[in-house]
């Protein structure tokens, strides 16, 4: 299989993007732009994140056990952008405060629409990537649109009115 031909597939298609954020054996806050993470289970919630094994935040996820998903709204692209890149200061850039469960991971102040503190329940080494498998300890959501992500350009969620599809 063309490893190109894959990354278009999936690149195809839109996603949500996040930043995952946690704090380092130092107290460092340490974080990634995402947009590999899905549900997997309601009772109880739990949600698992892919992380590439070149990730500066790898470490952090692995030794603070406990993260926070911050889910980026519309005008996130800026945040985006920023926690995409190596930078060891990404976190000058944006406002923060401490999770109140996720051992202190960084919960963003700007640019994200909804967040979801973590505990790392399991690892799962895959290919070039470790999957964390997490229980959802606690979370906030707001009504802003997100951020999506496709063929290497960000988007807006489309203004429509909402259908009910539970119907």
């Amino acid at each position: 299989m063309d490893a190109q031909l894959f990354r278009e597939f999936f690149g195809s298609f839109p996603t949500a993007v996040s930043v995952v954020t946690a704090v380092d054996a130092d107290g460092e806050p340490r974080g990634f732009t995402c947009s590999a993470i899905t549900a997997v289970s309601a009772e109880p919630p739990m949600l698992l994140v892919c992380v590439d094994k070149r990730s500066q935040t790898l470490r952090a996820l692995r030794s603070a056990g406990a993260f926070v998903v911050n889910m980026l709204a519309a005008d996130g692209q800026e945040a985006a952008r920023v926690f995409a890149g190596r930078s060891d200061r990404k976190f000058t850039h944006v406002r923060w405060r401490p999770a109140h469960v996720a051992a202190g991971a960084p919960v963003l102040l700007d640019g994200a629409y909804a967040h979801a503190e973590c505990s790392v329940v399991r690892t799962v080494e895959a290919g070039d990537h470790w999957i964390f498998i997490a229980t959802v300890d606690h979370c906030e959501v707001s009504s802003r649109p997100p951020l999506l992500h496709q063929r290497g350009t960000f988007h807006a969620w489309p203004a429509r009115a909402p259908v009910d599809v539970r119907s």
